[in-house]
């Protein structure tokens, strides 16, 4: 009860918009949730269809069966493939197992993976920044991975060897748009020639909800980011709010909100991560209402109004 006292009183919740889902995740969600409605159980996906626990046991739920490899899918299976992208080489294997693919890949990780493509096409060494181990950056790495090499972080292009020939970069989707500035810049020191996108490759979404929990951080005591661990755009946010010179935490779901820190804490930003669900964050407002009035401020930076199709295989 201590700590409950300590946490009462009336507060304010500063929501950054946009946050939660973004029109990738929507389509990717959806297009589970059709092949369960049109195609013979179990469906299956490969990995988690998008980085957010709460998403991937609710269509578990419904009848999804999430896999880590292919050699999981019985031959001749429907097998969905997640919103990060895949390699070519996951393709071919789909294909030698007779089985039914249906790619959920954000179109705007498809844009990526196309620009690999032209470049190596054009004889370009390719530099990707991004996240080892991340999936998106593994499947755009598969797209030429003779001739790709991975940074994270200016040290890492300073370690790079030297490369004859014309070279190229591109990024990973969900980084931190301050970072990929620093690395971009150390790119163009080392290698002054070196060709880009055509436009910029960390999405639209991702730079919205940076833009948006910055516009929150100043004015609060401590900002909540509504997100799996496993999520980059997340982890992003709560690292931004962090350089920022604020407290910032990742954190579930409600179960994460802890009382001892929200001890004088009067104003509290409130945040999503593209992959988790709005609800979550809605149940969390519901919380601290028990603990006093709570009035909710909302700060918009921009509008989404994006959509994208479903994949051919759902379009009729």
């Amino acid at each position: 009860m201590a700590g409950w006292h300590a946490a009462a009183g009336a507060r304010t919740v500063l929501l950054p918009q946009p946050q939660s889902f973004c029109a990738g995740v929507e389509r990717a969600i959806e297009i589970v949730e059709e092949a369960l409605a049109r195609f013979p159980h179990p469906v299956y996906v490969r990995k988690q269809i998008v980085h957010n626990l709460h998403v991937v046991r609710d269509l578990a739920d419904r009848g999804a069966v999430f896999v880590d490899e292919l050699d999981e899918v019985p031959a001749g299976a429907t097998v969905v493939f997640s919103a990060h992208g895949v390699a070519p080489s996951v393709h071919q294997e789909a294909a030698g197992r007779r089985l039914r693919v249906i790619d959920a890949t954000c179109p705007l990780v498809t844009k990526v993976h196309s620009e690999v493509r032209r470049f190596a096409r054009r004889d370009h060494q390719i530099v990707l920044i991004g996240h080892a181990g991340h999936e998106e950056a593994e499947g755009t790495l598969g797209e030429a991975p003779e001739r790709t090499r991975l940074v994270q972080t200016a040290a890492d292009v300073a370690a790079l060897p030297d490369i004859d020939g014309p070279v190229a970069y591109v990024t990973q989707t969900t980084l931190a748009v301050d970072e990929v500035t620093a690395v971009v810049a150390a790119l163009r020191e080392r290698f002054p020639q070196i060709t880009g996108p055509g436009s910029d490759d960390v999405c639209y979404a991702t730079t919205n909800r940076q833009r948006a929990v910055l516009a929150v951080a100043g004015e609060s005591d401590l900002v909540y980011v509504v997100g799996s661990r496993n999520s980059s755009n997340s982890v992003r946010l709560v690292e931004l709010v962090e350089r920022a010179g604020k407290s910032a935490r990742l954190i579930e779901d409600v179960t994460g909100v802890r009382l001892a820190e929200l001890a004088g804490a009067t104003t509290v930003g409130l945040t999503a991560g593209a992959s988790a669900s709005p609800t979550l964050v809605a149940r969390i407002v519901r919380s601290l209402r028990r603990l006093g009035p709570v009035e909710v401020v909302e700060r918009r930076v921009a509008t989404e109004t994006i959509t994208f199709n479903l994949p051919r295989e759902l379009a009729s």
